[in-house]
């Protein structure tokens, strides 16, 4: 009998489930375009409102992100895996009849963790035991690295001078808070940077950093300086860490063993997935929507950023389906290397320097699968303005608020720099933050009906983009060393270990 009520109520889930999409579909016209009365209708509603009522039905977006996670799995750039979700993304936009290719770029190291293990033991030899951890990108390999391990607090300037002479050729442990959400996850990505160049400064041996992710989940955190990192650095699992804290605080001397094997080496060849859909009027003009493809492999890349790869690929799939002709070309990017640096779209954008005058958007979606809440739009005000009129005939999956600033951190950062007017997609924080670059970051963390609700939103933008008429150009040089000067550009990309090459002339436009 229970085994029957069960299997009831599973079909009745499903079918309220199911009767749920249909709803929104068949009032796509109420649900999705409720117009505020004030601003003329865009021409192109139509068009949106059936790509979003296709979007928001039974499509095949879930399946795929399902075999990008379950069968291809983890994919940092450099690996087999990372190779084959090349080819699965190209064979998925040409099943949907999208034209697609590969374009090659390079990148400047390749790091990928073999095995990591660790030792802590006391000075006395009277305990020990033996944690997880896992490296940090770009760390340098380890083979039995034995130190002194000490409490660095929080890594703040005070931390540091009161370890004085004693952090050198030590390995110090900093204390974290537990990241729930992604103002959380910007806040430790901006204390990281600061906490590392301090550790380096005061001569460490290496840098323990303790897990942030709850219940022991390891996680992957980039080393502030990229591949110029010369540092072993580890992640150490949080009862751990917070166990050999409690052990120094009372007085016990601690060592501690790392070991780290890379498979680790110089520059090598990558690829984007580039799908294209040409206009019908100025195919010459173009509309690029972005998502990495690439993951770091503790987990299989579901929120960051299969989700986003799955919406970018359906997004064409219906297009095409449709029969619909946007105005200007649209481009659908799966971006590579992104964890490592933003090296796909920094190589998009070489590739492509004849064109960029006449990119008129370039767009990235890139932090799971939470609602949509708005846009950061770059510090462009005319660029604002257009957000909100391609949002029209999907106002009631709003309300939208929007951010005129300039973020770095996803693949609109290179476009920015270039001068080409950009937006990143911003989210509720969901299930992202406590799974981020982590091993539960997995299929099951994914909230179908809200990728496809997040799908008709990226449509409207996309489409209304492509249809639009645009009132502004690429920015130049003086006009984006303004934008640097005006806002805190320079601090985000210090973070993101892209300021220098800013600052030597090797991204962004030139004068």
């Amino acid at each position: 009998m229970r085994r029957e009520v069960k299997e009831l109520n599973t079909k009745l889930a499903r079918t309220v489930a199911g009767l749920s999409v249909a709803v929104l579909c068949l009032t796509s016209s109420r649900l999705l375009c409720a117009a505020d009365g004030t601003s003329p209708e865009p021409p192109w509603r139509g068009d949106v409102e059936r790509l979003a009522a296709a979007l928001l039905g039974s499509t095949e977006a879930e399946e795929d992100l399902r075999a990008l996670t379950d069968e291809i799995g983890g994919r940092p750039t450099g690996s087999e895996a990372n190779l084959r979700s090349v080819e699965w993304g190209l064979e998925r936009f040409r099943a949907a009849g999208v034209e697609a290719r590969r374009e090659a770029f390079t990148l400047p190291a390749r790091w990928l963790e073999r095995s990591a293990t660790a030792r802590i033991i006391s000075s006395d030899g009277t305990l020990g035991f033996s944690p997880r951890i896992a490296g940090m990108p770009y760390s340098v390999a380890a083979s039995g690295l034995t130190a002194a391990l000490l409490d660095g607090g929080r890594g703040l300037a005070a931390d540091f001078a009161r370890l004085g002479q004693k952090a050198r050729g030590a390995l110090v442990l900093i204390e974290t808070e537990e990241l729930h959400d992604v103002p959380g996850l910007f806040k430790e990505y901006g204390e990281s940077a600061g906490i590392q160049e301090r550790a380096f400064e005061a001569g460490v041996a290496g840098l323990v950093l303790m897990g942030s992710r709850p219940r022991d989940v390891l996680h992957r955190q980039n080393a502030w300086l990229g591949h110029r990192n010369r540092h072993p650095m580890v992640i150490l699992e949080r009862t751990a860490a917070q166990r050999a804290l409690r052990l120094l605080r009372a007085g016990r001397a601690l060592q501690m063993t790392v070991r780290l094997e890379l498979d680790a080496g110089g520059t090598y060849e990558s690829y984007n997935v580039v799908g294209e859909i040409p206009g019908r009027g100025q195919p010459e003009e173009i509309v690029v929507i972005g998502a990495h493809l690439d993951s770091w492999g503790l987990g299989t890349g579901a929120l960051d950023n299969g989700c986003n790869v799955a919406l970018v690929i359906d997004l064409a799939r219906q297009i095409k389906r449709l029969g619909l002709r946007p105005r200007r070309t649209i481009r659908f990017v799966l971006f590579n290397g992104e964890e490592q640096g933003l090296h796909g779209s920094w190589g998009y954008v070489r590739r492509h320097a004849a064109e960029l005058d006449r990119h008129v958007m370039a767009s990235s979606y890139d932090i799971g699968s939470g609602r949509i809440t708005g846009f950061f739009t770059g510090g462009r005000p005319d660029v604002l303005a257009a957000v909100e009129r391609a949002l029209q005939p999907v106002a009631g999956l709003g309300p939208f608020e929007h951010n005129d600033i300039p973020i770095v951190g996803t693949d609109n950062f290179d476009f920015m720099m270039e001068g080409i007017a950009n937006l990143v997609a911003n989210q509720e924080s969901a299930a992202y933050g406590p799974n981020y670059h982590a091993g539960t970051d997995t299929f099951d963390k994914v909230d179908p009906r809200q990728m496809r609700l997040n799908a008709a939103i990226a449509a409207a933008v996309t489409y209304g983009f492509a249809e639009m008429d645009v009132s502004w150009k690429r920015h130049d040089r003086a006009a984006i060393d303004a934008l640097v000067a005006g806002t805190d550009l320079e601090s985000q990309m210090r973070t993101m270990s892209v300021w220098q090459d800013w600052l030597d002339g090797k991204r962004g436009r030139q004068p």
